[in-house]
């Protein structure tokens, strides 16, 4: 097991240590730090892409460089990290491919332009590769959240306040669970256990698909 990401030291160690995982520190958002954690990963069976970044903001205001840079770890890492795993999985008969996308990648919210293009892009990504290697072993699914409270969530509410001008409980009543029915954020658990059922061998014939997870938020 091999993790990539950027945070707390103390946490970094505590959960490699739990998975008797490796860490590194590549920057996603660059095809040089892409080819780098697959070179320290080495061949890879099952390939998770679940980096992300988010910024709120009017089109006609959205600075550019917040755009390269979301299309960049959202979209485009997944692309290099994905290129990079195949041959080895095509080679042995058999991989998993799960790219998380969004509830944003089957409708949209206004202020999340570059959110929303990336999201709509791994959907598409990931049902062109499963069609490609529909023959060989290896299947390739996305994951589509709703809000799941995590510190990417939690971040971008600052910012939703000021676009909107709208209190912190406002923005997560009216604006982040407002589409959602059950009325709860998502779990990283919940997302975790069906990333697991989709790498079993019983889910050998489940590909190309865009797993919902979001508190009934799409099936308006």
């Amino acid at each position: 097991v091999v993790l990539n990401g950027f945070g707390d030291a103390g946490e970094i160690a505590k959960l490699t240590e739990e998975l008797s995982a490796s860490h590194v520190n590549a920057d996603l958002m660059t095809q040089e730090g892409c080819e780098a954690l697959m070179a320290e990963a080495g061949p890879v069976d099952i390939l998770v892409n679940n980096a992300g970044m988010q910024h709120v903001a009017p089109v006609d205001e959205f600075p550019v460089d917040k755009w390269l840079a979301i299309i960049s770890l959202n979209l485009a890492a997944a692309f290099h990290t994905v290129r990079l795993a195949v041959p080895h999985m095509k080679e042995k008969g058999w991989g998993r491919i799960i790219n998380t996308a969004s509830a944003h990648s089957k409708n949209a919210s206004p202020f999340k332009s570059a959110y929303n293009a990336s999201k709509h892009g791994i959907d598409g990504f990931t049902k062109t590769i499963a069609l490609e290697l529909a023959q060989t072993g290896v299947t390739a699914n996305c994951i589509s959240p709703g809000y799941v409270w995590t510190p990417l969530v939690e971040n971008q509410i600052p910012d939703t306040m000021k676009a909107r001008n709208m209190t912190r409980e406002q923005v997560i009543n009216d604006v982040l669970l407002a589409k959602t029915p059950t009325k709860k954020f998502v779990q990283p658990e919940e997302i975790g256990a069906l990333a697991a059922f989709l790498c079993r061998e019983e889910a050998g014939n489940v590909t190309g698909a865009n797993w919902s997870i979001d508190g009934g938020w799409t099936a308006e």
